[in-house]
């Protein structure tokens, strides 16, 4: 077996647990020519998300609830058949998991604060209207 090029971090200095990955490896459908039909390079990688010990509470809680329609029993997971290598495609699964669970665990932004227009731009916002009407109105030639 191959070794990965991880560790796959998350955010920070976490990173992916590489003992909690769970991989399974099938025949692809894609380029390859005769030597795919022989070779299993599509690449599975799942992670049990509800019973992991390596993130955080709050950050488990937070993906939790943000990949709720993704997840199958608390299990996240994330195909990658595009290389015709097993070994490319398992390096695209373990940084495609690694960004998806980056997006999840972000926290939330911050909520935006309510400002007001000044008055003076919203002044200069009317004359200028008023005068571009101006303008057209000038251009209707009535005494040819």
């Amino acid at each position: 077996m191959e070794l990965m090029s991880g560790p796959y971090f998350i955010r920070g200095s976490v990173s992916l647990p590489e003992a909690e990955l769970m991989w399974r490896f099938s025949r692809s459908s894609g380029p390859g020519g005769q030597h795919v039909n022989t070779s299993d390079s599509q690449v599975e990688l799942r992670f049990d998300l509800a019973r992991t010990e390596a993130l955080p509470e709050v950050w488990k809680a937070r993906a939790l609830t943000r990949l709720a329609s993704r997840l199958v029993d608390g299990v996240v997971s994330v195909r990658a058949s595009e290389h015709r290598s097993q070994w490319r495609n398992r390096e695209t699964a373990a940084v495609r998991l690694a960004a998806l669970l980056a997006e999840a665990t972000a926290p939330p932004p911050k909520p935006r604060r309510a400002t007001r227009v000044p008055r003076g731009i919203n002044e200069r916002r009317l004359r200028e209207k008023k005068a571009r009407g101006e303008t057209k109105r000038g251009r209707t030639g009535r005494d040819w």
